[in-house]
């Protein structure tokens, strides 16, 4: 996957299915791989990277004109009254502050969404996993791409991430296509935004 690397929150999953024909058959997926892989992850990551843009951008200006300030500070250590390093000091702590405060509301902001898109293509995933796993007898599936997974070591050819994305994006394909002529369209999965990495915080803090 070509696109930038999201930091997703933390979506723990294991599946387990009962009664099946074939006992203690495992597998493993990386659930947050799977979910910004498929097209629907795809395009919701671009949306949050387009909703996100404004407020990135704005908060670098504000980042730059700290640092303009920080520059004016410095050379005119030796030239500045005491009076105006005070005061453009103390201009520069005041932006540093509310610029720090910006930060951490985007960043909350943030993972809100980001947890909101991962609530929805979570629970649409795990559908896609439910089936995969009846259908090819597993009768548990463990997410490892969370850190608190106790799996130390899982072989490749138990991990079904690649077969999961192509079924979600071949199952979202179907449902998207259009209806026979005299039959309602079905409606294609809802599409949310999706992540873009947090704006860095400014020098110093």
């Amino acid at each position: 996957m070509k696109s930038k690397v999201f930091f997703w929150p933390v979506l723990a999953l294991a599946v387990t299915l009962t009664a099946q024909a074939q006992q203690g058959k495992f597998a493993v997926i990386n659930i947050q791989g799977a979910i910004i892989s498929t097209k629907d992850g795809q395009k919701a990551a671009a949306e949050l990277n387009a909703k996100t843009a404004p407020k990135k951008k704005e908060l670098e200006q504000k980042q730059n004109e700290i640092a303009s300030l920080q520059d004016q500070l410095n050379k005119g250590a030796n030239t500045l009254s005491d009076a105006a390093k005070n005061d453009l000091y103390k201009n520069i702590e005041s932006k540093k502050k509310s610029l720090q405060r910006e930060v951490e509301d985007a960043q909350a902001d943030l993972e809100a969404d980001q947890q909101k898109l991962l609530q929805q293509l979570g629970q649409k995933i795990l559908a896609v996993i439910e089936k995969y796993a009846r259908d090819n007898g597993y009768t548990m599936v463990v997410d490892v791409s969370s850190q608190q997974t106790p799996v130390l070591y899982a072989s490749p050819s138990i991990d079904i991430t690649k077969e999961i994305i192509e079924l979600y994006d071949k199952n979202t394909a179907s449902a998207g296509a259009p209806a026979p002529a005299g039959a309602p369209a079905p409606k294609a999965p809802a599409v949310t935004s999706a992540p873009k990495p947090a704006p860095a915080k400014p020098a110093g803090q």
